[in-house]
């Protein structure tokens, strides 16, 4: 007894010692033990900011997503392994063996896992997909009597591009984990992103908040939200426009970009071929759809490089456009070999005027290499900004490059027409052209309009940018008149096929034969271009066509003219820019060159396809506008054989009256309005006169009425001012 009393006093001595021993020895060490067991952390979730367009649309946001998971060990327990694999299966596409491999996961000991996510297939689902999934999961809860299947899904966020393929290039996309991969989203990624919240609190053993919690809260700081200066109805007409031109020419790419010159605010910007951000996954064998043409490209542009050299040959007065000089080839001091026009056998002897219509190779060296020098012609060059970014704020931007060789005459009499040791991007000739048609600033293209941080409510708004004035207003106005001449006349005019009734056009084509990669080039492959701005006295639009290897390597101005056209005939209008009539004294330059012919008639084009009636009004130069979404003619105004007014639209009802949409009549006559909304059985009220500046359609007495407000051109034939035309 005494030795088992001394066992146990002995231990409740050593008990005693190693108490104190941890409570007053050790106590510093365990007390930072026992609160990290306690301390805890709640992570808030920063929102990513969403990207609209100019007027609100949603670009890129995030949306709820949901990813499916299972349960290895309760699917085991259920025995219902091979219902929960074939379900899912059908349900999310994913290979049965791959889902068996996750159904039966074990872990090192044999023993069934507790969770396991089904990725790529099951991850970041959206709601519809959701509910076929959580039907299916109700379904098995059913049919074996448990509350419990082994199948759940998790709510999580995602990046949602709800306008599917829409400026895609643009806007980039980010991956399943939610990085940045490219476009806007990768190049303001730290002002989208925002900072995670944090809640610090304290918990017992089960995770029970403790009553005494000292609480530390780190507020979420949530990503900026961007507006963009894309307008999104603009960016669809671009891109549809695009769309046709790529299946008709089968090309290696298409870029466009249009602005607006006096902002330099890009209004839309687009490649073909092009891929959803929503399925990025789909398009890994073909990776050349996330290249962005419009500012990572550079290739010889050929005759639309011609702007800068005409500029600059205005801006130095030695520009004559009523000087002759023979077309067809011309020699070069210093080099052996003769420069030629693309017609080699010329025009004869012609104006410089005629050879900027005709797009003269030889007129261009004469202007740009014996008239202005090499050292001139290079410093306009670099003053049109060729050698430098343009600073747009876009990722990935390139220079263009152009660099001859000092005393190669070569290569300095080719730069005048855009061949040879010259390099461009796309975004650099449209702010080249833009710089004509605003005046003659160079300015610095920008795509965000304005940014929102909303945790503080602050707006920084881009301003426009002024780099330089690169030639005087006056030259800059002289320029644009006569690139407005090689769209008007239809006769000598390369750019004939880009003329719009009703509306002034100014534009160069271009047709640049690729290097062949061994010193030459290749005739069968061919660089088409036009570039162009309109109306050409008030500039509202800039616009860059570029078609690479259209098939037969169809010329600049057949293939990317009509492009350009289709694109201006549709924003025009939508801007609220309003067509107007030769006989306005002032539009000297509306209608082309030997227009004196008897007006054109309407064809007939009732039961036509609307492929073919499309097809056949654009090679007729005829503006129209398709109402409905049928697919042949149901009945047309004005109809067949009537006389066509300069500047009249061709309306095509594709749909039965009574279904049909209401046609964008911006721009329009009264009479011409009134005529389309009465075969249409819609009722009209009218305020003010002249042309349509705005419509708002409303329901009265349970028909369609269609509000018109118009206004009148001023006395010099102008276009309406923008406060107006909204």
């Amino acid at each position: 007894m005494l030795l088992i009393g001394g066992c146990i006093t002995l231990f409740f001595l050593i008990l005693l010692a190693r108490v104190f021993w941890i409570q007053m020895l050790e106590r510093d060490y365990w007390q930072a033990e026992a609160a990290k067991q306690r301390a805890h952390t709640s992570v808030i979730k920063a929102v990513r900011g969403s990207i609209k367009d100019r007027n609100g649309k949603v670009l890129a946001s995030d949306v709820p997503a949901y990813t499916v998971v299972v349960n290895p060990e309760m699917i085991a327990a259920l025995g219902i392994g091979e219902e929960v694999i074939t379900g899912l299966h059908k349900l999310l596409g994913k290979p049965e063996d791959e889902l068996k491999k996750l159904v039966e996961a074990k872990d090192k000991n044999g023993k069934y896992l507790k969770n396991r996510e089904i990725r790529n297939e099951g991850w970041k689902i959206d709601k519809e997909l959701r509910d076929q999934v959580n039907g299916f999961i109700e379904t098995l809860k059913k049919e074996h009597s448990t509350l419990e299947t082994g199948v759940g899904l998790i709510r999580e966020q995602k990046r949602y591009y709800p306008q599917q393929t829409l400026a895609a290039q643009i806007l980039g996309y980010t991956d399943r984990d939610g990085k940045a991969v490219m476009g806007l989203e990768k190049y303001f990624d730290k002002q989208l992103t925002g900072v995670n919240g944090k809640l610090l609190y304290q918990s017992d053993g089960k995770g029970i908040k403790l009553p005494e919690s000292k609480d530390t809260y780190q507020p979420v700081i949530n990503g900026s939200n961007i507006k963009l200066t894309i307008d999104s109805t603009i960016q669809y007409y671009i891109e549809q426009a695009m769309q046709k031109a790529y299946e008709e020419y089968k090309p290696k790419s298409i870029t466009v970009i249009a602005a607006d010159p006096n902002t330099m605010e890009i209004l839309g910007m687009a490649n073909m071929p092009t891929f959803n951000p929503n399925e990025f996954w789909n398009y890994a064998s073909n990776p050349g759809v996330f290249f962005n043409h419009a500012i990572q490209a550079r290739f010889e542009p050929g005759s639309t490089f011609k702007i800068v050299t005409l500029a600059g040959a205005v801006e130095e007065n030695v520009f004559d456009p009523d000087a002759t000089f023979v077309s067809g080839s011309i020699r070069i001091k210093g080099y052996g070999k003769p420069l030629y026009d693309q017609k080699r056998s010329g025009y004869g002897r012609i104006t410089f005027l005629e050879g900027v219509k005709r797009s003269s190779n030889v007129a261009f060296v004469k202007l740009g290499y014996e008239m202005l020098g090499p050292d001139r012609l290079l410093n306009f060059v670099d003053a049109f900004g060729f050698n430098d970014p343009t600073g747009i704020d876009l990722p990935g931007e390139i220079s263009g490059v152009v660099n001859p060789t000092p005393n190669n005459a070569a290569e300095n009499a080719t730069i005048a027409y855009g061949h040879g040791k010259v390099l461009v991007t796309p975004i650099q000739q449209l702010t080249a052209m833009a710089a004509i048609a605003n005046g003659g600033k160079l300015m610095v293209p920008h795509a965000v309009k304005e940014m929102t941080n909303p945790n503080t409510g602050n707006t920084t708004i881009t301003q426009p940018e002024v780099v330089r004035q690169v030639i005087s207003k006056e030259s800059a106005r002289e320029t644009g008149s006569y690139l407005e001449q090689v769209v008007a006349d239809q006769v000598a005019g390369t750019g004939r096929h880009a003329y719009i009734e009703g509306y002034r056009v100014a534009g160069k084509t271009g047709t640049a034969i690729k290097p062949d990669g061994k010193g030459g080039y290749n005739r069968n492959k061919v660089l088409s271009s036009f570039l162009g701005y309109a109306p050409a006295n008030n500039p509202k639009i800039v616009v860059y066509v570029v078609i690479d290897e259209p098939v037969y390597a169809t010329g600049g101005g057949a293939a990317a003219g009509p492009v350009f056209k289709e694109i201006v005939s549709s924003v025009l209008p939508y801007m609220g820019v309003p067509k107007v009539t030769t006989g306005d004294k002032s539009n000297t330059s509306l209608s082309p060159k030997n227009s004196s012919v008897p007006q054109r008639s309407t064809p007939d084009l009732t039961g036509k396809s609307l492929q073919e009636a499309r097809k056949l009004l654009i090679d007729q130069g005829i503006d129209f506008e398709v109402v409905g979404y049928g697919k042949d003619v149901v009945r047309q105004y004005p109809e067949s054989e009537a006389l066509l007014a300069a500047g009249q639209r061709i309306y095509l009802i594709s749909e039965q009256d009574d279904q049909a949409s209401i046609p964008n009549l911006r721009g329009q006559s009264l009479r011409d309005a009134l005529e389309v909304l009465t075969l249409l059985k819609v009722a009209v009220s009218v305020e003010g006169e002249g042309y349509i500046t705005s419509q708002t359609e409303a329901i009265l007495h349970g028909k369609r009425l269609v509000q018109l407000k118009l206004n009148p051109l001023n006395t010099y034939g102008e276009d309406l001012p923008v406060s107006a035309a909204q």
